[in-house]
């Protein structure tokens, strides 16, 4: 018992004041009131049942990190994330736990993704970056567009599987790259 009162001060005092910077973090990401919500009470749950805190050294990055967990997890069982949203989650969280190579890898994986969807034909391209990345629904972009729903979620379908394929083209060229050099490497011997 003496524990858990040591523990809920420790949030009260070291944890509950960045709780304002991560809700404003978690709004920043389009992330709605209720979801934030939810994410926060979520972070104070697992807050709660640790057994101890004394592996913690900086309480306002691990509440960052366990909210980013948390709406990560959320984000992928919904099946339908935003682009943007992971990549500024990735960026807002850099804290010591992430390695320059992979902030790094993250934003060239951002960067890649870009080039390929401004490859995609016009109307297919603005439908995609408003699902995708603005966040807006099917029938907004309909309305926007003047465009039926189906023929947005077409689009949006025919996009995203072009996107994919362009992705697994590059990432197999690169691969073949890699493996031609590692071979030529191994001639010169």
């Amino acid at each position: 018992m003496n524990n858990r009162l040591r523990i809920s001060a420790w949030v009260g005092r070291e944890v509950v004041p960045h709780e304002p910077a991560v809700r404003r973090w978690l709004a920043r990401s389009r992330v709605t009131p209720e979801d934030i919500d939810e994410v926060v009470q979520e972070a104070y749950c697992r807050l709660a049942t640790l057994e101890s805190i004394d592996h913690i050294d900086r309480p306002d990055a691990y509440f960052f990190s366990t909210c980013r967990n948390l709406l990560v997890r959320k984000l992928k069982r919904e099946r339908l994330v935003p682009i943007a949203t992971t990549a500024e989650i990735e960026e807002l969280c850099a804290d010591a736990s992430l390695s320059p190579e992979h902030l790094t890898a993250t934003r060239l994986d951002y960067a890649r993704v870009m080039s390929i969807l401004d490859s995609l034909p016009d109307r297919c391209r603005e439908i995609v970056r408003l699902r995708k990345i603005e966040g807006w629904s099917h029938k907004e972009i309909a309305a926007h567009l003047s465009m039926s729903e189906g023929a947005i979620e077409k689009q949006i379908w025919l996009g995203v599987r072009a996107l994919r394929e362009a992705w697994v083209d590059a990432s197999s060229k690169a691969e073949r790259r890699l493996i031609a050099l590692g071979s030529s490497r191994g001639n010169v011997r």
